[in-house]
């Protein structure tokens, strides 16, 4: 009894299949879409405005998290609400991830205040 083997276009195709059988789903987050810019101060009441036209706009403020403090950019003359978060997080037993960016400052990208960080997350990230 002798093996046949398959002719190398049919066997490509099917070794091509199986890798991608078995790559990972790649759901694109929402955060990678484009935020509609707004005018500085028109976010609801309550809620951190991240609105600017130039990096001069944002300032580094404490926004909070399940851990207590945690800095990023957000528009200057907005309020941020830290105690809320943490009073979420202990309403709803939950916890975080202690730790934040070291942030050398903010920039102005595409009508949002961002994080521009000291040392990057990883080597060549601007921010």
């Amino acid at each position: 009894m002798t093996a046949r083997l398959l002719p190398l276009p049919l066997l490509l195709l099917l070794l091509l299949l199986l890798l991608v059988a078995c790559a990972p789903y790649a759901e694109t987050p929402a955060a990678d879409a484009p935020t509609p810019a707004v005018e500085p101060g028109e976010v609801e009441p309550g809620e951190v405005d991240y609105a600017c036209k130039v990096d001069s706009d944002c300032a580094v403020k404490n926004v909070g998290n399940c851990c207590g403090y945690y800095p990023a950019c957000v528009n200057r003359d907005s309020p941020t609400f830290p105690e809320r978060v943490m009073a979420r997080c202990a309403e709803e037993e939950m916890a975080g991830i202690c730790g934040f960016p070291e942030i050398a400052g903010c920039a102005c990208v595409a009508g949002r205040c961002e994080n521009v960080l000291a040392t990057p997350l990883i080597e060549g990230q601007e921010h």
